[in-house]
């Protein structure tokens, strides 16, 4: 019987936090579960008191919770991780958002999937709740549309929400797991991927392990859309640049930066007529002035803001 911790990093959605404990409690599966919960709220803590309250209700699994005083993503993710190592009988780690919710069958997909592949790491595919449906022209933006993938082995993963991890993942990587250089901008979860790639571990995709994510209205304009476009952009090329690319690759990477900006406005006027064509236009451009601000040495903090309850 597989001994899996789920943990969840949270700030200030207690409503979601809530609404994934619920769903958790209703899985159908033959694991040993525990449920950690990191509250990156040293101020409020809504999320580590709600753990507290439903603890002491008789929740169906049990439930930890830290407070993590050091602000950001990536102070809270690796909270969760050195909290399921300090675990001996942990075998897996499953990681959710606070914004997502598993369907019943969600984790025993995903762990028949690992002993299908022998995956260190799997992600789920996530399908979005949108609290109003964006318009055709969102199709081509990250954020925007479910993320699906065919069940299988994969050469990437897209994200650190609904991941799987064995403990042998956890155990190889040194600490911090996720880099707080990307604490409030993103880019910690890709970064800890390439770490991972670079030891050899090897990635799965599960399309049964299936989990949801509310979009609340905030995050369905087209403002929202390009700053998160120049958000990966910019925490793409920091990412890039960590790691000391040597001059020809800096070159091709320059090349294209160049390209997309010169191009992009041309393409959305000729593409005018289409929605999603111009728009994806705009969205080459954006996510271009992302990268090159982060040549220049400048950092978006795109988390600084939270979306949702």
């Amino acid at each position: 019987m597989a001994e899996v911790i789920v943990a969840v990093p949270t700030f200030r959605r207690p409503r979601g936090l809530k609404r994934l404990l619920d769903a958790l409690a209703e899985i159908e599966t033959t694991a040993m579960v525990t449920v950690l919960v990191a509250d990156n709220d040293a101020e409020r803590h809504e999320g580590f008191d709600l753990c507290g309250r439903i603890r002491a209700q008789g929740y169906r699994w049990p439930i930890r919770s830290v407070i993590v005083a050091e602000r950001g993503i990536a102070a809270a993710r690796n909270a969760l991780v050195a909290g399921a190592l300090d675990d001996p009988r942990m075998q897996f780690t499953a990681m959710l958002d606070d914004d997502e919710w598993p369907e019943p069958q969600w984790l025993e997909a995903l762990l028949r999937e690992q002993a299908k592949t022998g995956a260190d790491v799997l992600q789920g595919s996530i399908l979005f709740d949108f609290e109003t449906k964006p318009g055709a022209w969102a199709v081509p933006f990250d954020g925007m549309s479910d993320i699906r993938n065919a069940s299988g082995p994969v050469a990437m993963l897209q994200g650190a929400g609904n991941l799987l991890m064995t403990r042998g993942a956890l155990e190889v990587l040194p600490r911090p797991w996720f880099d707080p250089a990307f604490a409030l901008g993103g880019g910690e979860d890709r970064d800890f991927f390439l770490r991972l790639k670079r030891q050899g571990a090897r990635f799965a995709w599960s399309d049964e392990g299936l989990a949801h994510t509310f979009v609340p209205v905030t995050r369905t304009s087209l403002k929202w859309a390009l700053a998160r476009a120049y958000s990966i952009g910019n925490s793409d090329m920091r990412v890039f640049l960590k790691y000391a690319p040597d001059a020809a690759a800096r070159a091709k990477e320059l090349a294209r930066i160049a390209g997309a900006l010169l191009l992009s406005p041309i393409l959305f006027v000729i593409l005018a007529f289409s929605a999603n064509r111009r728009t994806d236009a705009l969205r080459r451009l954006f996510r271009a002035a992302g990268k090159f601000t982060a040549l220049i040495g400048r950092q978006y903090n795109e988390y600084s803001v939270i979306h949702g309850d």
